[in-house]
């Protein structure tokens, strides 16, 4: 029977695709972006590839969260003959600003989260920036849904390192048997669970599920979770 249910946030409460085109498009119409690129799809296209790339280097602990922030807008720069890193760190902090002030969730996610608070402990872990996530869950109103919230920059570990669940159990006074995970990463949520004996739910953010990619339980809606949580 589990007591404690572990949510990450980017994606699987937290609508992170929709809020990050969002907050780009606000730059490239109201900044210098758009004096490099000939469309906001161009810029984008170049931009998301490059950040999906830097993101899975940074969990393996590859990169600095430095180098990630300035070359995930250094790269497209680059490819349109621009090189200039200060310009590139400038819309970084900048992007950093504007994100966090977006609210928008994944569907049903504020239904799904009273539905849990009430039966479980909740207890938010993620990889994201510190000073980033905190202002996301402020700015979409979901903070008290949450005993703990736990960010990788604090607990000194990135997910899938065992070690940020094991810290997670340990702000619970919790068994690994007593929790579960619910996240949209396999490889830092449904595998870093795995590693620390914790169940969990694979959530991926296309609802497509690979059979190479066992999980506990795996859902294409998080109001599926009430079928067995």
């Amino acid at each position: 029977m589990y007591k404690y249910v572990f949510i990450d946030l980017d994606d699987t409460i937290w609508d992170f695709h929709t809020n990050a085109r969002l907050s780009l498009q606000q730059m490239f119409d109201e900044g210098d972006l758009k004096d490099y690129f000939s469309s906001f799809d161009e810029f984008f296209t170049i931009y998301a590839r490059k950040n999906i790339e830097l993101w899975e280097a940074y969990g393996k602990g590859e990169i600095t969260r430095e180098f990630l922030m300035a070359e995930r807008f250094r790269y497209p720069l680059a490819r349109m003959g621009v090189d200039d890193h200060q310009l590139a760190e400038e819309i970084g902090h900048q992007y950093l600003e504007i994100l966090p002030t977006k609210t928008a969730l994944m569907a049903d996610a504020l239904e799904i989260l009273d539905y849990l608070s009430s039966k479980y402990i909740l207890t938010l872990i993620s990889n994201g920036f510190r000073e980033v996530q905190y202002k996301k869950i402020n700015s979409s109103g979901i903070g008290h849904y949450f005993s703990h919230i736990v960010l990788s920059e604090e607990a000194g570990a990135l997910k899938p390192d065992p070690q940020i669940f094991e810290h997670a159990l340990q702000l619970n006074g919790a068994s690994a048997h007593e929790a579960i995970m619910i996240g949209d990463s396999y490889e830092a949520d449904i595998r870093g669970a795995q590693n620390a004996g914790i169940d969990q739910v694979y959530f991926p953010l296309n609802g497509r599920h690979k059979e190479n990619q066992p999980a506990t339980y795996k859902i294409s809606k998080l109001m599926e979770l009430k079928n067995f949580l």
